[in-house]
């Protein structure tokens, strides 16, 4: 049933050459610049790899290839378990050994910056043949086990009907829901299919598309079951193939931080599956041309944006914060503008982990009130907000939970992400400005009896909600010596420096200027001192 996508050795080429360069645009750099020991460590993934070519056996990393321990591999087939390698049960696959370099590696080239792969240090990798893994863990009736925090999935079935697109989701989110399993999954190239292809239409998982030189390589959304938004984000690679394995990476560095207590000490919470798909979708940075609407949260090309480790981390450490106002909204639909509560979340960068439950005759909205400001009145505000929850196990709807951005002042609806078909809610609004703002997590009311009603299977619904309100960093330069020395803040990244020789008319380009270094949580660049007129600005998006 599996289709394989096939790894061509050019693009397994380019993913070898491209990987120091890659974790630098997705921020693993600067998180290994500012943080220590963050690797994946103690963290239990899975490779599913389907064979190359139709009927070969193809699958297998080579450990040597990312340079990790033989000992921390485990094979396994329709043949049996293996932990040594070679085996009986397989073969050497070169696209299984570059998602593992990206994934997983330590593997450095002469011309590599920094190791290949995000989560270096990962405790197992369970290498499956793609048909077994599917047989024996998605699709049987007891969805055992396998035991990964983390399966990454650079393959996919190609293009299917919707109903068989629905099946496939179903197993994949019932077990995901049973097992707390975060796939990520490869959104799909476009020679293969045009819109985005199971597994990575399922709802629980992240959805992942390639981004490189300010384009997309990846299949596009919406699914062809009903119009969901996928992929989930973007990272670096020519093809899904490998730019997956970095996002699965990511999340597998997340949640090793989130147990050593970098998000606080509700390491449960800030380790569940939802938590990391809502952090890392909030950190993505987005293209310049990205777009979503109030019905469609996600980009069709792009999802959130393109993968960001640092930003996402950062607001896993920002902490987590409950809510400080619930209200019921009776009748059903009504308007749900700001309470009356006084308290103020006291952070602009966090994350939550928690629970609505609506009424048989009343929608429930759980209020998180922000003070953003930085005591200067005239400054603009970047919002970004994002919430996950899973579709429930043996379950083919979802809750109906919706995202709204009040402002306090006045009342008004600054913004919102209502998808009637999602379960991610994604809300993205520049040019904020300094106020007091309500940000509010609706669920859709009307069950009673264990009978649900329109947009609910539940009366409760757990879920993951990340946020970041960041004003735009400013430059500071500075002499040193002869030369000038410009820095900014580390974080939040995705902001460029650019020049021009002149305001009047500007033409403002990044030709002539380095990659900044990192110290002390700045970015800096030291430029050689001219004769000539230069004007610096930070710009964003950077991609």
């Amino acid at each position: 049933m599996i289709k394989t996508v096939l790894a061509v050795l050019l693009a397994a080429i380019f993913a070898s050459v491209a990987a120091a360069s890659s974790l630098d645009e997705v921020g693993v750099t600067a998180l290994r610049a500012v943080t220590t020991n963050l690797n994946g460590e103690g963290i239990v993934v899975g490779q599913p790899e389907s064979s190359e070519t139709t009927n070969d056996l193809t699958w297998e990393v080579n450990p040597t290839s990312p340079d990790r321990a033989a000992s921390i591999f485990t094979y396994t087939s329709f043949g049996g378990t293996a932990n040594i390698f070679p085996n009986d049960l397989g073969q050497e696959s070169s696209h299984a050994d570059v998602v593992g370099q990206l994934f997983y590696g330590t593997y450095s080239a002469p011309d590599y910056g920094s190791p290949a792969g995000v989560a270096t240090n990962v405790a197992r990798v369970d290498n499956s043949e793609a048909d077994f893994y599917y047989s024996n863990y998605i699709a049987s009736a007891s969805l055992p086990n396998a035991g990964d925090a983390v399966v990454n999935q650079s393959f996919t079935f190609g293009a299917l009907s919707a109903s068989d697109q629905e099946q496939v989701d179903s197993q994949y989110d019932n077990y995901s829901d049973q097992n707390q399993t975060l796939f990520v999954s490869a959104a799909d190239n476009p020679g293969n299919s045009p819109t985005v292809s199971a597994p990575g239409t399922s709802y629980n998982c992240i959805s992942v598309g390639a981004y490189y030189e300010f384009n997309y390589y990846n299949s596009i959304g919406p699914t062809v079951d009903n119009g969901r938004c996928k992929p989930d984000i973007t990272a670096i690679a020519w093809e899904t193939s490998f730019s997956t394995p970095l996002v699965a990476g990511a999340a597998a560095v997340l949640m090793q931080a989130a147990l050593r207590g970098d998000g606080g000490s509700n390491t449960n919470s800030a380790f569940d599956m939802r938590t990391i798909k809502a952090l890392l979708l909030n950190g993505a940075v987005k293209p310049a041309n990205w777009t979503n609407s109030t019905a469609s949260p996600l980009d069709a090309r792009y999802g959130a944006g393109v993968l960001n480790l640092l930003n996402s981390y950062e607001q896993l450490a920002g902490g987590k914060y409950g809510f400080i106002a619930t209200s019921s909204v009776s009748p059903m639909g009504s308007a749900h503008p700001p309470t009356g509560a006084t308290g103020s979340i006291p952070i602009l960068s966090g994350w939550d982990f928690n629970t609505n439950s609506s009424g048989l005759t009343s929608d429930q909205v759980n209020h998180y009130y922000f003070n953003v400001t930085n005591n200067n009145s005239s400054a603009e505000f970047t919002a970004i907000a994002t919430l996950v929850w899973n579709r429930q196990q043996n379950q083919s709807d979802i809750n109906h939970l919706s995202l709204f951005l009040y402002n306090c002042a006045n009342s008004n609806l600054v913004l919102c992400s209502t998808s009637l078909v999602d379960n991610v809610q994604h809300i993205y609004m520049p040019q904020l400005a300094s106020g007091r703002y309500d940000l509010q997590v609706w669920k859709a009311g009307g069950f009673a009896g264990g009978v649900p009603g329109i947009g609910i299977v539940s009366a409760a619904e757990t879920y993951a909600l990340a946020w970041e309100f960041t004003s735009s960093p400013s430059l500071a330069i500075t002499l040193s010596g002869t030369n000038a020395l410009i820095t900014w803040p580390l974080y939040p990244a995705g902001f460029l420096v650019e020049t021009t020789t002149n305001l009047i008319s500007p033409i403002w380009s990044t030709n002539g200027i380095s990659a900044p270094a990192i110290a002390n949580g700045q970015n800096s660049l030291l430029l050689n001192s001219t004769n000539d007129v230069q004007f610096f600005r930070l710009s964003y998006p950077n991609l």
